[in-house]
């Protein structure tokens, strides 16, 4: 087990160098060192200021050296300077990052439960009234665009109930740290959880029903039946830790992708996250905060399979011989 997790994590410090190299030629060698300094400086600055600039991130060295400036800052913590903000950009990152985590985490939980739950109900009860209503509402939330359904939480949820004075659901924008009161942290954000939970756990649902089908047709399955076993410990202890791989692969995926911003959610909603910070940060041609969007997102996916390997060590032992 230790040996597979250096192994894995390994892979994945290699991965994230490759990515910091990649991100470093997107962004400084392919434009060039002139034009980097001109976009961080603006339209506006004097050749000083856009030299000054140039000489600060050493794009008046070789590609290497800078690259080798580049990556110790990025040890050190230094993801660059935010000129249109004027502040670092680790600042503006950190400001939006626990906004988007408190998205992920929120709805992360609720989608498992409804994803996991509706799916073993539907391959236990296969062809029954409850597997037809769960796969059908399944297939109703799969089908529907994220923001159509963002936009009519608002409508019906928020501005309906808030016109009848039935103000239960606070208004988009809203957002309370969970430091500060995490009940009203928890309130601010059920809309923005049950818009991408509903989504997201429609494909649980799927997932999880055909998995579990498949290992019922498994013969260690048919044996431990035979054995007399009741069926409630087949469906719990053989069948559903089999069934669990391609689910922890998709949740990786999902919270990866999350992590690095939910930026239509974010953007219904008015929760200035990383999603919402990154689209502002391009429509405004902020390179430093694009750059450091990106690598935080990246960073943030590999992780997020760093994790999900270990947790298929954790469910099939076999993983850990490759």
């Amino acid at each position: 087990m230790a040996r597979f997790l250096i192994r894995r994590t390994l892979q994945g410090l290699l991965v994230l160098w490759l990515m910091t190299l990649t991100v470093f030629a997107i962004f400084f060698l392919g434009p060039g060192p002139k034009f980097v300094a001109r976009v961080l400086a603006g339209r506006q600055a004097s050749q000083q200021t856009v030299a000054l600039i140039a000489h600060r991130l050493h794009l008046d060295q070789p590609w290497y050296k800078q690259y080798w400036h580049f990556l110790v800052g990025l040890l050190h913590g230094n993801l660059g300077y935010d000129y249109y903000n004027n502040q670092p950009v680790l600042k503006v990152i950190l400001s939006a990052l626990p906004i988007t985590l408190s998205l992920v985490f929120g709805a992360a939980i609720l989608w498992l439960i409804m994803g996991l739950a509706t799916g073993i109900v539907s391959a236990v009860r296969t062809r029954s009234i409850w597997d037809r209503t769960f796969t059908t509402t399944a297939l109703f939330f799969y089908s529907m665009a994220t923001f159509v359904l963002g936009l009519l939480f608002i409508l019906i949820f928020y501005s309906f109930l808030t016109n009848h004075g039935i103000p239960i659901f606070a208004a988009p924008g809203s957002y309370t740290s969970f430091t500060t009161n995490p009940l009203t942290w928890a309130h601010d954000l059920i809309l923005p959880w049950f818009t991408i939970a509903l989504v997201s756990a429609a494909t649980y649902t799927r997932l999880m029903r055909g998995s579990m089908l498949d290992v019922f047709g498994e013969d260690y399955i048919r044996t431990a039946r035979s054995k007399g076993m009741t069926e409630r410990r087949v469906i719990f202890r053989h069948n559903l830790r089999a069934s669990l791989t391609p689910v922890v692969t998709q949740f990786g995926l999902d919270v990866g992708v999350l992590i690095g911003g939910a930026i239509i959610t974010e953007q219904i909603f008015g929760l200035p996250g990383l999603g919402w910070t990154s689209l502002h940060a391009v429509a405004a041609q902020d390179l430093p905060l694009v750059m450091g969007v990106v690598i935080v997102a990246s960073a943030g996916v590999i992780v997020a399979n760093l994790l999900v390997d270990i947790g298929y060590a954790v469910l099939d032992p076999r993983v850990r011989l490759h």
